[in-house]
Order: structure tokens, then C-alpha cells, then sequence
């Protein structure tokens, strides 16, 4: 910039020639000069002093050490920086930070090591694997066709590789209050499918369920709830039981984990942990909270000791 200023070009052939902004150019003319005229060197010191001078990353909660302490205690409880920005402002803490200000700070180099708290540490996007034929379900009803008004659930089930074992997961989720209700099964069996969802319904209040087109869905007609379909390869029919259950992979149970090694008393553990989080969705409620507050749950559990239903399921089934 300095050689073609010299050289007598003037400013529009300065943005031509270097292809930024012309704004750009004019504000560095305008603060870089010496005796009146632009000069590199003096321009990269200036740079160098004001970039010495700018906050640090997590310059705020490094200057409080009772803030910091705080963020540091509630990450070791499982709680997300969003929770903990969140908590923070609806209960008028001071000082208190933002979710983004907790992110840069842990991303620095004062505090990495925390970051090991975190539900994850994977920032690149998988790649979609490639889409299997799908086996229609008898009698299935489109979600186009399921009510507007009622308390709609979405269910879904995650898997152990296919050459570690059968177990999978049965998981549902009530997107109104984020509420989660699950149990481990022994295999797909459509009859083992319906005894897990009649178990699984039993103990909350929900008018329909949306599932996917997994032949383990057959026998839908046996769940004792109105159930709708979502159209095929389109997971965004039922968004909340996708996010969930990634979140319930991220926090505890990692892909290829093969889950005849993990307990009921693990699975529901792990459940009550995440209806116990507070959800910006929801307020900064827990889902707790709010299922209870919506009559789709009659007690909220106690904190202090994890309560589940035991499922007896048979393998014979």
C-alpha cells in the first residue's frame, strides 16, 4: 500500500489493485500516517501496540476469582456454559458472564484443561453415511395426518455396533417440556418393541407418539397410544428425539458403545441427569419442571436418589 501510494495511485486504484474495501483503505490512510503521509512500518507498530493493549480471552472471569471458581464448580456438575450463562442472568448474579465470553475462555490458554467438561470436543461435521433401502410400515399413518392441539412425544431407538450385540436403546422424548423416558431392550423384536413402549408411556400423559419407519414398528397398533409416521429418510420430522439422543451420546454413552455392557440403572441415571439440566428452551427450566408443570408427570423425582421403573423385559419375547 505504501509503494502504491508513492508511486501516485490514487485510492480507488489502491482498493483495485489490493481487492479490499475502499473504507478499508481510507480508515488505514487516516490512522498509520508519519509527517502526513502513510508509512508501513509505522502502521505495523501501531498495529502491534493496540493489538498488546486489547483484552485478553477470559479476561473477565480471570479478574474474578469467585466467578471463575463458580463456572469451574457447575462444568464438573455437567452443566453447558449456555446453562450456566443462563442461570446466572435469571438469577441477577454479579458480575456474571455470557455463553459465548465462557467458550472463549475455556478455548484459551488459561483454561483448556476444563474444556475436558464439555459434552464434546468434535467440531467438524460428520459425513452422511449412505441412505439404506427402507421397509414400509403396514397401516401407517403420515405425520401430515396427526392433530395440531395435544401433547405430542417423539420415540426412537439407538443401537449397539451391529457386530457387538442386539441391545439398543428405546428412548422418547415430550418436546414440549424436553422430557426424556427410555429403557434398554434385548433386540428389534416388534413384540419386545411394543412391551418397552407400553412400559415407557406408562408413567407420563401424552395424546400421540411420532416415530420413523424401523420395522421394529410393526406391531404399532400395540403401543396403547396414537402413533404417526414420519415420511422416510426425513429426521427432522422428529427433531427433539434426534438432538437427545445425541446429547445422551455426546455426555455418556459414545457411538460403538455396546449396550449389553450398560445397566438399566446407568441408562436412567444418565436420563435424570439430562431432565435435571436447565434448558434455555425452556425457560432455564429442568424438564422436570416443566413436565410437571404441564400435568405430563405427577411428581417430580428426587434429586438426591435416581428413581425408574424396572422393565421386565424377557429375551423370549
Amino acid at each position: 500500500m505504501e509503494a502504491l501510494l508513492s508511486a501516485g495511485h490514487t485510492q480507488k486504484e489502491v482498493v483495485s489493485i489490493l481487492k479490499v474495501d475502499k473504507s478499508t483503505i481510507s480508515r488505514e490512510r487516516k490512522r498509520k500516517r508519519k509527517n502526513g503521509h502513510y508509512e508501513a512500518t509505522t502502521a505495523q507498530r501501531k498495529a502491534q501496540v493496540k493489538r498488546s493493549c486489547s483484552k485478553y480471552q477470559g479476561m473477565k472471569i480471570e479478574k474474578y476469582p469467585e466467578l471463575r471458581n463458580y463456572i469451574i464448580s457447575e462444568l464438573t456438575n455437567k452443566r453447558s456454559p449456555d446453562e450456566i450463562a443462563g442461570r446466572m442472568k435469571q438469577e441477577n448474579m454479579t458480575p456474571r458472564v455470557g455463553t459465548n465470553t465462557i467458550y472463549k475462555w475455556l478455548y484459551s490458554i488459561w483454561d483448556q484443561p476444563y474444556c475436558k467438561y464439555l459434552c464434546t470436543k468434535r467440531y467438524k461435521k460428520r459425513k452422511q453415511k449412505k441412505l439404506t433401502k427402507r421397509t414400509m410400515i403396514p397401516n401407517r399413518i403420515s405425520i401430515e395426518q396427526r392433530p395440531k392441539q395435544g401433547e405430542h412425544a417423539e420415540g426412537d431407538l439407538f443401537v449397539s455396533p451391529t457386530k457387538a450385540s442386539k441391545y439398543c436403546g428405546a428412548l422418547i422424548c415430550v418436546p414440549s417440556a424436553q422430557l426424556l423416558v427410555g429403557t434398554l431392550i434385548p433386540n428389534k423384536k416388534t413384540a419386545v418393541m411394543a412391551h418397552a413402549v407400553l412400559k415407557i408411556t406408562s408413567d407420563i400423559v401424552i395424546d400421540d407418539l411420532t416415530l420413523d419407519n424401523g420395522i421394529e414398528n410393526r406391531d404399532h397398533h400395540l403401543f396403547g397410544v396414537p402413533t404417526y409416521f414420519a415420511d422416510p429418510y426425513s429426521p427432522w420430522h422428529k427433531p427433539h428425539v434426534e438432538n437427545n439422543i445425541g446429547l445422551l451420546r455426546k455426555w455418556f454413552i459414545p457411538k460403538k458403545t455396546n449396550l449389553k455392557l450398560v445397566s438399566e440403572s446407568q441408562l436412567q441415571e444418565y436420563l435424570h441427569i439430562l431432565n435435571s439440566k436447565y434448558r434455555k428452551s425452556l425457560g432455564y427450566k429442568s424438564a422436570y419442571e416443566v413436565a410437571y408443570e404441564r400435568g405430563i408427570i405427577s411428581k417430580i423425582p428426587d434429586s438426591r436418589q435416581v428413581t425408574y421403573i424396572n422393565y421386565q423385559l424377557v429375551a423370549s419375547h
